[in-house]
Order: structure tokens, then sequence, then C-alpha cells
């Protein structure tokens, strides 16, 4: 019988290897998923549900099954509240959609007479600086929307583009608190002061930019078509606009001034968008304007549930590996033995196959001696890391699902080498500019 709560450490037994081997193989499943046609959530949904059932019979073996219930329960938390983020911010997607506010500004870039060059870079931009006030996800998801309206005639401009967007918006996530949730889980265990953060801004702006430079020279060197027809956004589309606005700001006064889980704030703003689409049904009712009714409810409908059930099966699949004792172990090892800064730069490149918010919870929970440099690198490599490849972060997750297949596992691969060069840059870059905190 397990006292005061302890964990058992399993990872040299057949249960430990059989739950690593489980999670191994339905991650080749995801990195197979356009051979395969097998939709990324179903081989992980089996893994997390397969490795809770080897933990549930350890615990139980040892007398201690309320550890794993406990632990399972704690997993449930964290998922409730992504899941619940996510449902909001692809829900407001949908009904900008709806309102065609993205064919709008396809529409008025076209008509500028922009290149995919040009489109390419201002997409960019405006993800990295979206980012850092937003958070990653949402920003992946708005321009990402952007890029699928703008390149519907170009497939390699939507596929280049879609990489900068994920890359953008992981690097501008990476020097603010609100910008990523690891950034949020170390400025609030006070690792580093929020202004500290800025200190990243030029080794992330190097992340995104190098990499673009390089894909840059991949972009159709030919425009979009200009429409014929002008394009309008549909009655409120301009109040849902601004209540998604509110909504961003209502989660991060949530969490900043009372404390409270930002996907309470987010659910609040859904509630926005509710009486938002009453008010225009009748108005539309009264008028006779079938473009003013907006059925709320059938943008919730349209949420890309393969993203949702993935989150779900690698939160669940990594938690697991991480009560087993497999994250403990990786990163007590990585700083014992390879010193913080190969632990850190290590860190980044798994965040691109495995979470990085477990990876993060991890080091924070061990707490190892480090100067404010190396938190600022494991911040940075953290936050940005999960751009080497398109699982490796939830913005690229988010925006697989949501421009599916357009921007693939496999059109993200293709590029990580260039990636990788920007990954590399941005480290030397915070190196070399920050080594007094060193």
């Amino acid at each position: 019988m397990l006292e005061g709560g302890a964990t058992i450490d399993l990872t040299r037994s057949w249960i430990g290897y059989a739950a690593l081997g489980i999670f191994i193989i339905s991650y080749i499943l995801v990195i197979l998923e356009e051979t395969t046609q097998l939709r990324k959530s179903k081989p992980v949904l089996m893994a997390a549900g397969l490795i809770w059932v080897l933990i549930g019979m350890a615990y139980t073996a040892a007398g201690a099954p309320q550890v794993a219930h406990d632990a399972a329960a704690h997993t449930i938390a964290e998922y409730g509240e992504l899941f619940l983020f996510l449902l909001v911010a692809i829900t407001y997607v949908n009904t900008l959609e709806e309102r065609r506010v993205f064919e709008v500004v396809r529409a008025r870039l076209t008509a500028r007479g922009y290149s995919y060059r040009q489109l390419f870079w201002i997409t960019g931009v405006l993800a990295f600086f979206l980012s850092g006030v937003l958070d990653n996800l949402t920003t992946a998801l708005v321009m990402g929307s952007v890029v699928l309206a703008v390149g519907v005639a170009s497939p390699r401009f939507v596929a280049l583009a879609c990489v900068s967007v994920v890359v953008a918006a992981n690097a501008g996530g990476a020097f603010t608190p609100f910008g990523d949730i690891t950034t949020l889980m170390v400025w609030q265990k006070g690792k580093v002061d929020f202004f500290e953060f800025f200190a990243i801004f030029i080794p992330s702006v190097v992340n995104w930019l190098v990499p673009a430079i390089i894909m840059n020279f991949a972009l159709p060197k030919d425009r979009p078509a200009v429409p014929v027809e002008k394009v309008h956004a549909k009655p409120g589309a301009a109040g849902v606009i601004v209540l998604f606005g509110l909504t961003i700001a209502t989660a991060v006064s949530f969490k900043n001034f009372l404390g409270l889980q930002p996907a309470l704030g987010m659910m609040l703003g859904l509630g926005y968008l509710q009486i938002w689409s009453y008010i225009l049904q009748q108005r539309g009712k009264r008028s006779e304007n079938t473009d003013m009714v907006l059925n709320s409810f059938r943008q919730i409908e349209r949420v890309e549930w393969d993203t949702l059930l993935f989150f779900f099966g690698i939160i669940f699949a990594v938690g697991g590996l991480g009560l087993i004792g497999y994250l403990g172990l990786a990163n007590e090892y990585l700083y014992s033995h390879w010193g913080a800064t190969a632990a850190n730069i290590s860190v980044g490149v798994l965040s691109a196959i495995v979470d990085n918010i477990p990876i993060m919870f991890a080091i924070l929970t061990m707490d190892p001696q480090m100067s404010h440099g190396q938190w600022l690198l494991v911040t940075l490599t953290a936050g940005v890391g999960g751009s080497l490849l398109s699982i490796g972060s939830a913005a690229g997750v988010a925006l697989m699902g949501h421009a599916h297949g357009k921007y693939t596992f496999m059109s993200h691969l293709r590029w990580t080498w260039a990636v990788a060069i920007g990954y590399a840059a941005s480290i030397v870059t915070h190196m070399v500019l920050n080594a007094a905190k060193f």
C-alpha cells in the first residue's frame, strides 16, 4: 500500500515498456496520416486509453487506485480548460468565416495587387505580432483562415504560408506571458518577471525570420486573381470581430485580475456571441434579410472535432507517461548529465515530439538551479521548438485540422530543416544578446 499519494516508478517494468511502445506506435500512425487516411485523433485516443488501463492495473495491484484516480482527475481538468478555450476560439473563427470576414480580407488584399510573396510576408508579420497579444493557437487559426482564403488557387502558397504562420505564431507567443501556456506557467512560478520576457523578443524574431527568408524563394511568383465582384461581409460581422477581441480581453482579465481560469473568460465570451446571434436573428426576421441571421450553434457544430480529440489523446497519453515516470526520468537525466544549456536546447527539440506543456511542467516541478538566462532560454526553446514539426505545437495541430489536406504533417516536414536553422539562430542570438543574464 502506497502512503501519502506516492507514485510508483514503472519505467523499468513491463507496464512502462508497453505504455511507451503504445505511444510510439500511435505517433507513427499520426505521422502516416496522409498515407493511411487514418485521422490523427484515432490512434492517440486508443493509445491514451490503453496507457491508462495499464496504469490503473499497476496502482490497483499496489492497493492505491486513488493515486491513479487523482492523477487522471488532474489531467481531465487540464484538458477541460484547453477544450473549452479551443471550443470558443474555433467557434469565433467559424463565425468570422460564415460572416465572410476572411473573404473580405482576401478580396481587399488581392484587389491591391499583392503578389503571393507579399501576402506571405504580410500574413507572417501579422501572425507574429498578434500572437503576443492573443495567443499562438488563436492567432494560427485566424491567420490560417486568411491564408486559405487568399491562396484558394495556389496550394503551394497555402502550404508554405501555413508553415510560416505556425512558426511566426509560436515565435511571437514566446516573448510575452500571454502568448503561450508555457510562458504563462514560467511567469506564474516567478522564474521570469513580466518585463524580462521581452529580452527574448529579438531571438523570437530571428526564429521566424530565418526560415521565412529561406521559404521565400520557393513561393509562387505570380499573383492571385483579382476578384471581379466586390465582396461584402454579412451584417453583424463587425460586431463579431469586436466581441472576439472582447472575449480575448475577458479571458486575460479573468486570469490577471480575478485569478480564474482563462477558459471561464472564453466561455463568457461565447455568451457574448450567443446574445449577438439572437439580436441578429431578431433583426433578420423583422427585415426579412436572411444574410443577417446568425445561428451560433451551427458554428459550434462546425468545430474540428478531430483536432479536439487529438489533444485529448495527446494530453492523456503524455500525462500517463509522466505518471509512469518517463518525463521525470528524461528531465533529470538531461539536467544532471548534459548541463543546463544542452538540456534546455534539447527541451525545444523534444517539445516538437511531445507536447511542451507537460515538459515545462516537469521542468518547473524539478526546479533545477539555473540563471535567468537559462530560464529565458528554456522559455524560448519550449515555445518555438514545437515549430519543428506540425504536431509539435497547439498552433500547428489546430491549423492542420482547420486546413485539412492543404497543410499537413508532410508539407511542414519538408521545411523542418529551414525551421531548425531558425531555431539554432534564435538560440545563438539569445546567448549573445543576453550573455549578462547567464
